[in-house]
Order: structure tokens, then sequence, then C-alpha cells
């Protein structure tokens, strides 16, 4: 009996090393930009979006959303601007509408040739280039006037929607009020790399 207590002990002790060792594989293969693409799920309180960034074409952009994903900033932020057939906006204020504080303001990556088309991910921005922190959008529709051109320089495109537009589509139809915000919160519960997730999904098993 002791000896099949310490055997299911020491499986139980290997299991959870094994899902340690690989949620920190992936997230240091991130960390150190071996990846040209990173897949990360969006959980909402109104159902999961998975999105691929593209890290190849976009290594800024793509550097600081990780940064922000690690911090778990995003845990709680909601979408603060609604705008159906145009894009939902979130990741800088909580569910009181209290801005969050953020890191330094990053380089615009809009001449990296990815377009703002239905269901991309683009870094927001002020009306100065190089103003983008942590929010982010993600196009409700083609926007060609957001790209890069000679007249606009454009909102730089680092990711897209590989499951759960429905979602999105879902998002885009809420009740809002002034300044397009939620009547009733859309919320980041979090956002987490997926190979994590399946890490733990496996180990369960």
């Amino acid at each position: 009996m002791r000896a099949i207590t310490l055997a299911l002990s020491l499986l139980l002790t290997l299991s959870f090393s094994a899902q340690a060792d690989t949620t920190a594989t992936a997230i240091a293969d991130k960390q150190a930009g071996t990846a040209k693409t990173i897949d990360l799920i969006i959980e909402t309180n109104m159902g999961k979006i998975e999105i691929e960034l593209n890290a190849e074409l976009a290594p800024i952009s793509v550097a600081n959303f990780m940064k922000y994903v690690e911090s778990g900033y995003y845990n709680g932020t909601i979408y603060h601007r609604v705008i159906k057939d145009f894009m939902v906006q979130g990741g800088g204020f909580d569910k009181f509408m209290q801005k969050k504080k953020t890191l330094p303001s990053i380089k615009n990556e809009a001449k990296n040739g990815l377009k703002n088309d239905r269901g991309t991910l683009a870094m927001a921005r002020t009306g100065v280039v190089d103003s983008a922190t942590s929010q982010f959008f993600i196009n409700h529709k083609d926007n060609d006037f957001l790209n890069h051109s000679g007249r606009n320089y454009g909102y730089a495109v680092f990711g897209k929607v590989t499951k759960g537009m429905d979602v999105v589509d879902a998002i885009a139809r809420v009740q809002t009020k002034a300044g397009d915000v939620p009547v009733n919160p859309v919320v980041m519960k979090n956002v987490r790399l997926k190979e994590a997730t399946a890490a733990v999904a496996d180990t369960a098993e």
C-alpha cells in the first residue's frame, strides 16, 4: 500500500513539473522572440476570442502587447469603445472607466504591409504617430482608411482573430451610451497563451 501511495505521489509530482516546464518554455520562447507567430486566447464575459500575433512583421507591437499580457495588465479591463461596422477597442480602462497606467509608447509599425481588414488587431493611438501603449482594437469590417498611405500614417496591425469572430460580432452589437461606451461592461477576464492553456488541459487528463 505504501509503495502504491509513493508511486502516485511521484506521478503527480512529475505531472505538475511537466506542466510547469511546458508553460515556462512557451513563455520563454515568446520572450526570446524565436516564434514568428504567437497564439493567445482573450477570454471575455461574452465568450472566448482566439488570436494570432504576427511577431515577424510587427515585432515591436507584439513584444509590447506580450509585456502587458505577461504582467496580467489586461485582466479585468474592458472594451470601452464599441462601434458596430467599425471596430471594438479596449485594453486601457477598468470596468469603472478608470484609465490604467501604461508602459512608454512605442514606434508605429503601420508600414509593415498588414492591412486593417475585418478580424485584424491593431494598436490604438492618439493623433501622434508614435503614441500607442496598451490599447488595441479589433476591426469589425475592412477599414482601408486606417492603413498606411501617403495621406495617413495609419494604424499598426499586429495580429488577427483565428476563432471567435462571432464573439466580436456580439460585442459590436451591444447597446452603447455617450462616447460609444457599452451600457453593460464587456470585460476581458484574462488574456493568456494558448499553449499554456493546452498544457494545463493535457495535464488534467
